[in-house]
């Protein structure tokens, strides 16, 4: 039997948390090593023989490492193909053009604005940080007009790259699931009708419950 996959990092970053979701969705063994950021083990010299730049997550699979969440995801699809959800990146070129468009999407006008009011609004009152409502209300209003191009493309199909659960829906989890269940500001996806529609069915997923349920009983570091 291969060797579970290992992915470095708190289940409370969301970048580590998109990890997980596509590793549940495939079917994937894992084997999740925290690293407490706040004691700084992420600028250990023993975590940064994994990962030189010190961020989170570090994926290993064999001899590979990957960084980056979205690549990591990607390989874990193609990879892992034959199991779990067999339709998650796709099943021919067509397919994954239109989820890799929305992956985009995700990762350059999505994750920005929302990113920020994540640690504006959920992280930065735990940290003593104080709000910058400048910032705020800028990437609020950069996030309405995300939102708005999504509610039309939701109007014309179940999911963002079709009618399918996909890695393009998946990628935006970790982001809302912190601006609907851990600041006032869940109304900028549930009143948008569509939007709302979507978040109740990619939240709802087993796999996205798990990893849920791993950020509330964080296995101890």
């Amino acid at each position: 039997m291969a060797s579970p996959v290992k992915v470095y990092g708190p289940t409370l970053s969301t970048a580590v948390s998109r990890v997980l979701a596509c590793l549940l969705e495939k079917d994937v063994q894992f084997q999740l090593l925290p690293v407490n950021m706040a004691k700084g083990e992420h600028k250990k010299p023993d975590y940064l023989k994994i990962q030189p730049f010190g961020q989170v997550p570090a994926f290993q699979d064999e001899n590979i490492t990957l960084f980056e969440s979205r690549s990591i995801n990607r390989y874990i699809c193609d990879k892992y193909g034959h199991q779990g959800n067999k339709g998650l990146y796709g099943t021919n070129p067509l397919e994954k053009a239109s989820i890799d468009q929305w992956i985009e999407a995700e990762g350059q006008s999505f994750n920005p604005p929302s990113s920020i009011l994540v640690f504006q609004l959920a992280f930065a009152p735990r940290m003593k940080i104080k709000q910058d409502e400048n910032l705020i209300r800028q990437n609020e209003e950069k996030l309405k007009k995300v939102l708005d191009v999504y509610e039309k493309r939701l109007g014309e199909s179940q999911y963002l790259a079709g009618d399918a659960f996909t890695l393009a829906d998946l990628s935006h989890l970790p982001n809302i699931q912190y601006l609907v269940n851990g600041t006032d500001r869940a109304e900028l996806f549930t009143a948008r009708k569509n939007v709302g529609r979507w978040w109740d069915e990619i939240s709802s997923r087993e796999s996205w419950k798990k990893v849920v349920d791993m950020q509330t009983s964080p296995p101890p570091s």
